[in-house]
């Protein structure tokens, strides 16, 4: 077997970490050895996998389904992301005139959330679902000018909105550092770990989950699919493939997917005293304006959370030393939003890489006969893994749907990228210029 590259997540996710006691992953859990035959095979236990694998066992009841992924669930970059499942498309979603396109991300990404929906009710998942729509705040001129453009992009949607001006924005965040925010009604707030760790043990009977149980090899051979692992190999006519950035190291799409990291901090909860200077609200959840600004959550637990910092990781890791440095960016950034607040400190600090294209497109459908796969969401997963990944069973199982064609319709392929070096040097340079123009919002 060729040497392929793996995740190395550092352990020090707060999502993970702070699980609640009845979903942290137990010790009994299914081992695999010798050779495994399954009906339907998924690879990647993240917001894709999931979704497919929870859609095949609705829709093949008397199928057996096997699940495989290299570590724990809700540990790798679907339970690292800052717990929002977007409706509103943001980012490249938005580019373009064409209002249509953009009402089918709608579609799909509020599809993804009624499905999500759907689970934690029916299973009673404690994951601290919320509908508490989301902010999107504005420090600087430049902000305001995100906030404005925006605005008309609401309007043109007939979608609701309210601007908040920094009072009214300050009696629901605790700080008047922000000079506006438009609040959007439809996102939904939740612990993504948790969310993930319920899924998983509320799956059918009919699947087998193996974590900690990385594919090492994927061929096809005459009409099954053959994926090895350490101690086994698994068989299936069909596989799904949710492994996101990992999807170049199984030998599919290659150099078109950039890994990036992004890093976020996780305070203590806030103590009485605390949380009385803050003199605010719990439960919300506020982005920025600006792309490369930072994204606040305030949890119903009373922590403090802060996303920023943006890096190339060609080898889909970071280091002590670098997630250090940037805790203490991290701490600026909180301090200059909350000085009354200088003495609660970060009780975690942790990156999740995701996949980004250069032509801002990602991949849907069957890649190979009996291969299919979903990956390169540009950083909007939780929404657009979800719906891909149970449209990608239902297409698999030879179903057909709006929802579907919508998804056909705004997929396409990631364009190949340079090699190295050439590659890390661009990369690493308009991030750079990013983090300059976008200054006064960090």
């Amino acid at each position: 077997m060729s040497k392929i590259k793996l995740p190395a997540d550092d352990n020090s996710c707060g999502w993970f970490e702070t699980l609640p006691q009845s979903l942290k992953p137990q010790q009994r859990s299914a081992v695999a050895r010798g050779k495994i035959k399954a009906d339907w095979l998924v690879i990647g236990g993240g917001f894709v996998g999931m979704a497919a694998t929870r859609r095949l066992a609705e829709l093949h009841p008397q199928a057996h389904i096997v699940l495989l992924d290299a570590q724990h669930i809700g540990e790798g970059t679907s339970g690292r992301n800052s717990g929002f499942i977007i409706d509103l498309p943001h980012k490249g979603d938005l580019v373009g005139k064409d209002i249509e396109r953009k009402q089918k991300f709608i579609s799909l990404n509020r599809a993804a959330i009624d499905y999500l929906q759907t689970q934690v009710e029916r299973d009673q998942i404690d994951c601290n679902w919320s509908h508490s729509g989301k902010l999107q705040g504005a420090v600087s001129d430049r902000g305001i000018r995100f906030l404005d453009h925006f605005q008309v992009l609401l309007k043109e949607l007939g979608e609701p909105f309210e601007v908040l001006d920094s009072a009214a924005l300050q009696k629901k965040v605790g700080t008047s550092y922000y000079r506006q925010a438009l609040f959007t009604p439809g996102c939904v707030l939740m612990q993504p770990a948790a969310l993930m760790r319920g899924v998983k043990e509320n799956l059918p009977d009919n699947v087998t989950v193996y974590e900690n149980t990385p594919v090492l090899e994927l061929e096809q051979r005459q009409e099954r699919w053959l994926a090895r692992t350490k101690d086994a190999e698994f068989s299936a006519p069909k596989v799904i493939l949710g492994t996101n950035i990992f999807t170049e190291q199984l030998g599919h799409l290659k150099h078109r997917m950039i890994p990036i990291m992004t890093f976020a901090s996780m305070t203590r909860p806030l103590n009485d005293a605390e949380f009385t200077a803050y003199a605010a609200e719990t439960d919300w959840g506020l982005t920025p304006a600006d792309y490369a600004g930072t994204t606040l959550r305030m949890t119903a637990d009373r922590r403090l959370i802060v996303r920023n910092q943006y890096r190339f990781v060609p080898n889909y890791s970071s280091s002590y030393q670098e997630r250090s440095e940037i805790s203490v960016m991290h701490r600026n950034a909180l301090k200059a939003r909350y000085p009354m607040l200088e003495n609660v400190e970060f009780d975690y600090t942790w990156g999740g890489v995701c996949a980004l294209s250069q032509n801002y497109t990602s991949y849907f459908g069957e890649r190979k006969p009996g291969l299919f796969i979903s990956c390169c969401h540009n950083g909007v997963g939780a929404a657009r893994g979800t719906i891909s990944g149970k449209l990608l069973a239902e297409m698999a199982s030879g179903g057909d749907s709006d929802l579907q064609r919508f998804m056909v319709e705004v997929s396409g392929k990631p364009s190949r990228l340079p090699p190295q070096p050439a590659l890390g040097l661009g990369v690493r340079t308009r991030i750079k210029v990013a983090e300059w123009v976008s200054r006064s919002e960090v």
